[in-house]
């Protein structure tokens, strides 16, 4: 038995091996049982234990393995948030969420998963091709035609391609936020306080396109130069999670050379340059999945300097030589409803986004439940009903706060959101644009 998350290992994708692995976490976790109530996979794999007298682990069926893999959308929680015998913690070196990447790998190099599992890979991890066909003149149709739940035409593609119809979808922006940037007349206020390099993802590039641009405006507000490396693509994330290793490497791959070579630019002119990432999922690939999965120095490079974007700017706030512009004379929401997405409480940075909405002025009460997105396992058709069991709590949380604003890091969770509150959440760093009084660009 080989306890590894290295998938450089050799036999990381042996499925004897990997299930032996699975058998001892499996045993674990059945014992501990503290991550009961994350996600659908804990009381599978409990139920399935509890049915034989003896609690074997290893009893239960490979069937009942993987629907454990299958039901699991790495929200990170329990391993990154929870579990106390995790690598470095404890000897048993126990880490759930990389275990299911790693099942997940050998489910696809083992050839495990049918037709329409391949075909809805494919449909939600090409994400650079579908923002590029539906961004630009065409997304006023391509928002109409898909902005409707339910509708005949989403049925259609929930047929073809396995994605819910019934799933609220991010609409595609007429102007591509790097086709902003680029026509964009930088306008740094006060003393040059940093300078930094923007990972938008494909999220903003393609559809959020508002945080990229109030983005822009609050880190140029407080002395901070933008600029936006050509050549980025999507992170990689679905590609990850759903086992396509090399798929996922020829995009990290790309965006290290494209990050790295930006940073050492800037060393060579004597700067310090930061990577910023408004979005989440994508700031917990670059910190943590690329070194993992590429193993190189620039990798380690790229992590070493990339930050989530609001904890870049609280760490501006509370060093010493630095300031945050406070003077916040826009709107400010009296009460804010705040969701801490899972993938960014993994990264053990604090919520730097509540910090910074605090010093608007605005009362932040703090939603720390799951959306049931998660990169994306909750655009699935099959996993659509299983999701929003999940995101109840997060819905209720969100209610039971009352407040007038509700808002969120992750553009796909505040999707989900919206399908389960009816309330349209903004990105933390939209909300400190609105207090500066940044006005809203029209696309």
């Amino acid at each position: 038995m080989t306890t590894t998350y290295d998938p450089f290992h050799p036999k990381y994708l042996d499925g004897l091996d990997l299930r032996e692995e699975m058998d001892r976490v499996f045993d674990l976790c059945h014992g501990c049982r503290l991550c009961f109530k994350f996600c659908p996979s804990f009381p599978t794999l409990f139920k399935a234990i509890d049915a034989h007298e003896d609690q074997d682990a290893a009893k239960i069926t490979d069937a009942e393995a993987f629907q454990v893999v299958d039901e699991c959308f790495n929200c990170k929680l329990c391993g990154e948030v929870n579990c106390p015998y995790t690598p470095g913690k404890h000897e048993w070196a126990l880490d759930f969420p990389r275990l299911m990447l790693r099942a997940k790998a050998f489910q696809q190099d083992d050839g495990r998963k049918s037709g329409r599992q391949r075909v809805t890979d494919k449909a939600l991890s090409k994400t650079d091709l579908a923002g590029v066909v539906n961004s630009g003149v065409t997304a006023p149709i391509v928002n109409k035609a898909l902005g409707q739940p339910g509708s005949k035409l989403r049925s259609v593609m929930a047929k073809v391609t396995g994605i819910s119809e019934e799933r609220i979808l991010p609409p595609y922006a007429r102007i591509r936020f790097s086709t902003w940037f680029k026509k964009h007349t930088p306008k740094v206020r006060g003393p040059k306080q940093g300078e930094v390099a923007l990972f938008p993802t494909c999220l903003v590039e393609y559809t959020d396109t508002q945080v990229g641009r109030d983005l822009v405006g609050v880190y140029e507000r407080n002395g901070i130069s933008c600029s936006l490396p050509e050549g980025q693509r999507c992170c990689g994330a679905p590609a990850l999670h759903q086992g396509d290793l090399p798929q996922f490497r020829k995009e990290a791959a790309h965006n290290v050379k494209v990050l790295a070579d930006a940073v050492r630019s800037a060393a060579a002119r004597g700067r310090d340059l930061t990577i910023v990432v408004p979005e989440p999922t994508c700031g917990f690939v670059l910190k943590n999945d690329y070194v993992d999965y590429l193993a190189t120095p620039d990798a380690e490079l790229v992590a070493e300097h990339t930050k989530d974007a609001a904890e870049y700017l609280v760490a501006l706030h509370k060093a010493p030589d630095t300031q945050l512009d406070t003077d916040f004379s826009g709107e400010v929401p009296e009460k804010v409803a705040y969701h801490a997405p899972c993938h960014l409480r993994a990264q053990s940075i604090g919520l730097r986004s509540r910090d910074l909405m605090k010093l608007t002025g605005a009362k932040i009460t703090v939603v720390a439940e799951c959306s049931g997105i998660d990169g994306t396992w909750g655009l699935r058709a099959e996993n659509f009903d299983a999701a929003r069991g999940v995101a109840k709590k997060m819905a209720a949380a969100i209610e039971k706060a009352d407040a007038d604003t509700v808002a969120g890091d992750c553009s796909l969770a505040n999707g989900g959101i919206v399908l389960e509150t009816g309330q349209t959440p903004q990105h933390p760093l939209s909300v400190v644009a609105r207090a500066y009084g940044i006005p809203a660009d029209a696309d």
